[in-house]
């Protein structure tokens, strides 16, 4: 379809636009930044080649593949005279949105089932969390958001449209759907049977996990309740964190496009696109003493070669060139 959709929550450029770039520019890079370091810091240190930083890894990859499929023409429509997205482009960016959020839920879901069997059956966890488990989980996290957002934005595209105004920094496929010309009742069951699934679901599945461990921590010592407590806070933090985060755009997104002001929405967008990988990092960086430790590793590591090369160079003879 030749369309292209108007997005009038940017308004005209201006001091509001200036800062709003501004401050998505220096999220985006922090947030790739930090993610970055968190992949290369698992990637290069083996003692963090287990299931717990396996899932966090793809975590730091969830993330990126969010913020880069939002923040760019974001970006680029703040300093728009008309801020705009093809009808092409806007489907890509709800497909690759909706993605990112229930990946990342799935993700977290089974972070929380690793936290579970790591406390409640810990010596089992290595003939529980084999490789083939680990492996069939990235498959189960990854392939089934995207073959079920897949068919969910194809029911979209076959919707006839009647508006091509969006009130907001990007697409949503709710507003797309508000757009249309008339109420899809396939639409609107096949949306209900995907939030399900992948929404309420993976939720439920962790507060059970966590009833669970809670029993068993309540039975132990108190240094036992301590080292559970603090294995698994950062999971629990950033699972908090990014339900935050989502519950606060499906309000955001249900509410009357009139009555919602450009800086609302530049921070609203910001909230849950940015924040929660951008503090996922932060958190597991500052809270997990394996990882804190691998990257203190890897700075002595680099510290070491430097001060090696600046020996060898200091030590290295000069040679005197005698022309007479």
């Amino acid at each position: 379809m030749n369309f292209t959709f108007l997005l009038t929550a940017y308004g005209p450029p201006g001091p509001v636009n200036n800062g709003g770039f501004v401050l998505t520019f220096v999220l985006f890079c922090l947030t790739i930044f930090s993610n970055l370091v968190l992949m290369f810091v698992i990637y290069v240190d083996s003692n963090l080649h287990k299931p717990m930083y396996i899932l966090l890894f793809n975590l730091a990859v969830n993330g990126l593949v969010g913020c880069t499929s939002v923040c760019p023409k974001v970006m680029e429509n703040l300093i728009k005279v008309v801020p705009d997205i093809t009808y092409e482009g806007c489907l890509l960016q709800v497909f690759f949105i909706n993605v990112h959020a229930t990946s990342a839920y799935a993700i977290l879901t089974a972070m929380a089932y690793d936290r579970y069997v790591s406390i409640c059956k810990p010596l089992q966890y290595y003939s529980i969390m084999t490789p083939f488990k680990v492996k069939l989980l990235l498959v189960i996290v990854n392939v089934i958001p995207i073959i079920l957002l897949a068919i969910q934005v194809l029911i979209t595209s076959r919707l006839p449209l009647c508006g091509y105004i969006i009130n907001k920094l990007f697409c949503d496929n709710l507003v797309i759907n508000n757009l249309s010309c008339i109420r899809s009742a396939l639409s609107n069951l096949y949306g209900i049977f995907v939030v399900s699934i992948l929404v309420v679901l993976p939720l439920v599945l962790v507060v059970l996990s966590y009833i669970r461990i809670l029993i068993v921590c309540l039975k132990a010592s108190k240094d036992s309740r301590k080292k559970a407590f603090s294995t698994c806070a950062p999971h629990l933090i950033i699972f908090i964190n990014f339900s935050t985060a989502t519950l606060f755009s499906v309000i955001y997104n249900r509410i009357e496009n009139s009555v919602i002001s450009r800086e609302v929405n530049i921070i609203s967008s910001a909230a849950f696109i940015l924040f929660p990988p951008l503090l996922n990092p932060f958190i597991y960086g500052i809270r997990t003493k394996e990882i804190k430790t691998a990257i203190r590793k890897i700075l002595r590591g680099r510290v070491s070669a430097w001060s090696n090369d600046i020996a060898n160079l200091k030590s290295k003879p000069v040679m005197v060139l005698n022309i007479t």
